[in-house]
């Protein structure tokens, strides 16, 4: 049998040139391979066999979303959640995935996996940036939320100290000369695992009075929808974003804020 002759292609300015002509630059060369006897399995002495050369894999290219960084998943996060008003009123199916995907790829990436024996980095003052509670149809009218009552920033204070979390939902009655105020549901939590709190609800309170005489007719629809008593797991903790889902399903996404 004659040695195999390898037949390559060669540059010629911005094209490539094979035994079969020439193709763009940009291609994938390939090499034909002269066959000089038959062999079982092959057909026709002399008969020219294409063989493709395998492109070498590019790492940048072959690298999954997954490989993303931390940095790079929460600036895409934070795109994700801009002009929903936190999700409260809902949004749409593609957008609601699109966060629940980036969400799961920071927390497996979560630096810290055991945040209840890191409580130092939950203390403090939190702002709620997305969650998956919403208020639609029927609810959001009773409450006013149409027309006539607009909502603030939702809050959150963490006292770690006394085991103690306070919600603050700012509102804004607009029928009362842009009356301001706020929902403040008070509630302690306990240790149940290493990422898992369980938080029983205390008191609550709407102040100014001329704003829960608003909300009094449907305060226990309000409360419903804002309680948090249940169990929390913080599925992602870092310095500056704290991420949960609790015991009805809901997903929560907070970043650090200053105290008001």
């Amino acid at each position: 049998m004659r040695a195999h002759r390898p037949v390559s292609a060669t540059h010629s300015g911005s094209r490539r040139r094979s035994i079969f002509g020439e193709f763009p630059s940009g291609s994938r060369p390939f090499y034909a391979i002269r066959v000089a006897e038959q062999s079982p399995g092959l057909v026709g002495d002399d008969q020219d066999i294409v063989v493709k050369e395998e492109e070498e894999e590019d790492e940048q290219e072959g690298a999954s979303s997954d490989d993303r960084t931390i940095a790079n998943v929460k600036a895409d996060l934070y795109q994700a959640v801009q002009g929903i008003n936190r999700g409260v009123f809902g949004v749409p199916s593609a957008k609601k995935s699109e966060i629940e995907a980036l969400v799961k790829l920071l927390e497996s990436q979560n630096p810290t996996p055991e945040p209840t024996l890191n409580l130092d980095k939950v203390n403090g003052w939190w702002k709620l940036v997305y969650s998956t509670i919403t208020i639609l149809g029927s609810k959001r009218t009773k409450l006013g939320l149409r027309n006539f009552i607009t909502l603030g920033d939702f809050l959150q204070i963490i006292d770690v100290e006394e085991a103690k979390a306070v919600n603050v939902i700012k509102f804004n009655a607009r029928g009362f000369n842009f009356l301001n105020g706020e929902l403040k549901i008070e509630a302690s939590f306990k240790i149940a695992s290493k990422s898992r709190v369980d938080i029983k609800y205390d008191s609550s309170t709407i102040t100014p009075d001329k704003l829960m005489n608003v909300f009094k007719q449907n305060y226990d629809l309000l409360l419903g929808i804002f309680n948090p008593e249940g169990w929390l797991e913080i599925t992602y903790l870092d310095d500056s974003m704290r991420i949960g889902r609790d015991d009805k399903g809901n997903l929560f996404i907070l970043e650090r804020s200053e105290a008001t």
